[in-house]
């Protein structure tokens, strides 16, 4: 039996970012990464915008807010130094109605306290900046950035392991076993691994990985999928950077916008639907186990009871390009429906409480063997980083 003094689960940004930062911290450690999937960054990490974000939206002095902060300075330096392309491209945050307004003073309150560099423009200096955006007022927020995460997912990956780590590829992992001085997993193909001490970076499993290990959590993972469309080249230069709507507080995401990429192209969205599969990039992958257990989990029906309206709207935008192109023509409203092409999808993994509430912050749990990731949203991509050191001052505050 194959033995490590701490298993990491899960091979995305998160994972392999808590991996480096214990092998820097605790060189000689036996540390092994186990990933369900043929290769790393396969889900939330690979399938994601690819922005570096600034931190604007978030509760000051939370989790959030403040690793999303320290973490994107990380990630910039990181990718520098290693040769990874990133551009602090910017961004503007754009009001198209005086009902937004306020959202956006409140938005501009919320950089100035995360320290944030932001300034508000008028309708002619977002011209200057976006000319194909249409808005009466906007934030711009010029330290935003773009990256591709799956590369930078390949380069933690390659570090890790010349660092004397090992990590295991398609090891499903179906079980977990307390055996006393640590724990034991098990992956579908009949694989065992013993191991002291366990990171859960799982991501869309992280919440059936706690199960496994014993932990009684009433929060659940629920899938919501997020779909792309991308302008045609003939029509890139409708978009030169990043253009945001002011997000709606009654709606739990940001709504369509445009963005920059940084191997080219400009995506269009995403809408936000909810997935038929923790893995479920369309509308044809179903797992009627997933389902069932989304379904059944009365946190999901309190939540889609509250938000059923939206959810109905972005159910229709997802099946009727049009819908789509109306929605982005509220901050482009030149763009047509010959301007898109289909894109990719991505899965966000969103706790749930019981109640029907989003977790919003980052969320952690220690117990005696390990330490789980339980809620990991979006910005954890540009926070990996910051993230990771959280964890590894967990796993010194509570192991060593």
């Amino acid at each position: 039996m194959r033995h490590a003094d701490v298993v990491i689960v899960g091979g995305g940004i998160v994972g392999l970012a808590s991996g480096l930062k214990l092998q820097i911290r605790y060189p000689d450690l036996r540390l092994k990464l186990i990933e369900a999937e043929s290769g790393v960054g396969r889900h939330q990490s690979g399938h994601n915008s690819g922005v570096l974000h600034s931190g604007i939206y978030y509760k000051p002095g939370s989790k959030k807010a403040t690793c999303c902060r320290a973490g994107k300075q990380e990630m910039e330096e990181f990718c520098t130094e290693h040769s990874i392309d990133w551009d602090r491209c910017g961004k503007v945050v754009v009001a198209t109605s005086e009902a937004e307004l306020p959202r956006l003073d409140n938005i501009a309150e919320r950089a100035i306290l995360n320290g944030v560099q932001c300034e508000r423009i008028n309708s002619d200096q977002l011209r200057e900046l976006e000319p194909a955006a249409a808005g009466i007022s906007a934030l711009h927020v010029p330290e935003t950035g773009i990256v591709n995460y799956r590369a930078v997912c390949e380069k933690m990956a390659e570090i890790l392991v010349s660092g004397g780590a090992s990590i295991e590829l398609d090891f499903d992992l179906i079980g977990i076993q307390d055996v006393g001085n640590g724990l034991q997993l098990q992956s579908k193909s009949g694989q065992h691994l013993r191991a002291g001490k366990m990171i859960n970076c799982g991501g869309l499993q992280s919440d059936r990985i706690c199960k496994m290990a014993g932990i009684n959590s009433n929060l659940k993972v629920v899938p919501f999928r997020g779909e792309y469309y991308e302008l045609a080249p003939h029509s890139e230069t409708l978009c030169r950077n990043l253009i945001y709507p002011v997000p709606d507080p009654s709606f739990p995401f940001l709504g369509v916008h445009f963005t920059r990429m940084i191997d080219g192209g400009v995506e269009c969205g995403p809408n936000a639907v909810l997935a038929l599969a923790r893995d479920g990039y369309s509308w044809r992958d179903v797992s009627l186990h997933d389902l069932a257990e989304t379904l059944a989990f009365k946190g999901f029906r309190k939540l889609a009871a509250r938000h059923w309206r939206m959810g109905l709207g972005e159910m229709h935008r997802s099946i009727r390009k049009q819908a789509f192109v109306t929605a982005l023509q509220k901050l482009i409203p030149s763009i047509k429906s010959s301007d898109l092409v289909s894109g990719r999808a991505g899965v966000r993994a969103q706790t749930v409480t019981p109640t029907g509430e989003l977790v919003d912050d980052f969320l952690f749990e220690v117990t005696e063997h390990s330490i789980h990731v339980l809620n990991a949203p979006s910005p954890a991509a540009t926070a990996s980083l910051a993230i990771a050191n959280h964890i590894v001052d967990r796993f010194t505050e509570q192991f060593t």
